[in-house]
């Protein structure tokens, strides 16, 4: 494997983990839905027309679904950058962007 899908990869696992511990305390803190940072079938809810609700995103970093992060670390959440070089960020509403076909 070349080292930016194994960078890809420890990031996404990362993420990951991130999202699992955000998850376990988010009742404890305020939390605010961030778009397109979860990976595929780990969405909080909400995954585009054909999906219906938690763990339904079929691709990772799918711009129309969400997980809840703490509130006001959206934008600052670190993700992969896409194939063509332009980065990633996670948005406090829905993203066209990696949507599956």
């Amino acid at each position: 494997m070349s080292n930016k899908i194994l960078k890809s990869l420890a990031i996404a696992g990362s993420i990951a983990a991130a999202l699992t511990t955000i998850s376990g305390t988010a009742h404890a803190q305020a939390a605010e839905k961030c778009y397109g940072v979860s990976l595929a079938g780990q969405n909080d809810c909400k995954a585009g027309a054909g999906t219906t609700c938690a763990g339904t995103s079929t691709v990772d970093f799918q711009g129309n679904a969400f997980s809840m992060v703490p509130a006001g670390t959206c934008a600052t959440v670190e993700l992969p950058d896409m194939a063509d070089g332009s980065h990633r960020m996670g948005s406090m509403e829905e993203l066209t962007r990696d949507i599956p076909a």
